[in-house]
């Protein structure tokens, strides 16, 4: 539990490096929060799907989350020794969720880089 919420501690911080398993796990938070509201959603009976997808409850948390899971998203584009600023490869219609994805699931660069310490505690390798 504590990797699922450690991304809404840090809300709008841009800055530092992030594991693979924040992003993983706060992604799959996510995901087990949203099917909970459209299940209850459901069983309320709370029509009005919001762009034809989702209820208000979804929508409202989806959207509470959209500057956290960009921060943690920047993070982990830190981690690896990459700008932040390729988080805007995701609005490249068919591909860009895909580029975003793989880059998501890579290992950071070992011992510490330009945006912090190693998240992992590893302190042996110096890159500049």
């Amino acid at each position: 539990m504590e990797w699922m919420m450690m991304p809404l501690r840090r809300y709008a911080d841009f800055q530092g490096r992030s594991r693979r398993k924040e992003y993983w796990m706060f992604l799959l938070g996510v995901v087990l929060v949203a099917i909970v509201l459209a299940i209850i959603e459901a069983v309320l009976g709370l029509g009005g799907m919001v762009f034809g997808v989702y209820g208000p409850l979804t929508t409202l948390f989806l959207l509470a989350l959209i500057v956290p899971g960009l921060a943690v998203q920047v993070r982990r584009f830190h981690d690896q020794n990459k700008t932040g600023w390729l988080v805007l490869l995701g609005f490249i219609p068919l591909v860009g969720g895909i580029i975003v994805l793989v880059f998501m699931a890579l290992e950071g660069t070992r011992g510490p880089n330009k945006y912090g310490p190693d998240p992992k505690g590893d302190e042996t390798e110096t890159f500049s």
